[in-house]
């Protein structure tokens, strides 16, 4: 019987109602119960959501990579990164949700959650392990977190709640720093040119279906485009075009895996005009054409 594919369901924490909380912790365990229908299937949210698995084993799948669950493993999943649980509700651990506007209040706050590539880099893995000191420091802002929430609407109470989930990921970024050995033996990147290539690919995430150029990309960032080929190459060793092709067939390959949309859908979804060039332009990329990606991927996941 053939498997029937489901669209990639999105989830949201009262986004479009600022006088509703934009933040909120769970416990793993009841959460996983409670929504495992919903959690074991492919999805995306419009917020940011930690993963901090204390107990179990098992795999957690994030894109097209399935990563193994450990002790105290920490996951880290951005706006729309496609991700979802395997079958496994034993965990215990915590889960913790917020929108960007609850974390940034300002510019100078934006800033300051750019620097940090927990959420924004791609190219490191979306997971830390945390020993037992570190877990002992995180387990002390989750509770001064969950007192913060389970009281009334007091005074200062949402700046507090930000004061501990900042100083939550600050201890987060550092062990992440710790743990991406491979980056640290990559040369010393400054922090505005960290910042600059995380806004240069927020822009690609907000922009990546309308065909802007690099040019066009150079001029939102008031930069010229060859100082944004050079930040690009300095960092990832790409060019600004790499990095938009990489997140249109990344995307091409999130629907082509997990929506029923056809190819020439996908393709006009993606900004394409010429359903025949997005086929075209997705196997120039990835040596396989969109229809034998689907098959591949189906017959593989059948097999799993």
């Amino acid at each position: 019987m053939a498997k029937e594919k489901k669209d990639i369901n999105e989830y949201h924490l009262n986004r479009d109602q600022p006088g509703q909380p934009q933040f909120a912790i769970h416990n793993l365990s009841n959460y996983l119960k409670e929504h495992q229908g919903d959690t074991r299937h492919p999805h995306i949210h419009s917020f940011y959501q930690i993963i901090w698995f204390k107990s179990g084993s098992g795999k957690h799948f994030v894109d097209f990579k399935a990563y193994d669950v450990l002790k105290d493993a920490l996951f880290f999943i951005a706006k729309n990164q496609v991700h979802y649980f395997d079958q496994n509700t034993q965990y215990t651990g915590v889960l913790i949700h917020f929108n960007e506007t609850f974390l940034a209040q300002n510019d100078n706050e934006t800033d300051f959650f750019l620097k940090g590539n927990i959420f924004n880099n791609p190219y490191q893995q979306p997971f830390c392990s945390v020993d037992d000191g570190m877990c002992s420091i995180l387990e002390t802002y989750l509770k001064l977190i969950s007192g913060e929430l389970n009281r009334e609407e007091i005074f200062g109470r949402e700046e507090l709640l930000r004061t501990y989930l900042k100083a939550f990921l600050i201890q987060v970024q550092r062990v992440k720093n710790k743990f991406d050995k491979d980056a640290d033996k990559r040369s010393f990147v400054p922090d505005d040119k960290k910042i600059q290539l995380v806004k240069f690919i927020d822009l690609i995430e907000l922009h990546y279906t309308k065909g802007l150029s690099v040019s066009e990309y150079a001029g939102l960032l008031h930069v010229s485009p060859r100082t944004l080929s050079d930040l690009t190459r300095q960092t990832l060793n790409k060019t600004p075009s790499q990095l938009i092709q990489e997140r249109i067939v990344l995307e091409a390959q999130r629907l082509l895996l997990h929506s029923s949309l056809n190819v020439n859908q996908i393709g006009y979804r993606l900004g394409f005009d010429d359903a025949s060039y997005f086929v075209k332009y997705f196997k120039k990329y990835t040596g396989t054409a969109p229809l034998e990606f689907r098959k591949s991927i189906f017959f593989a996941d059948q097999g799993r």
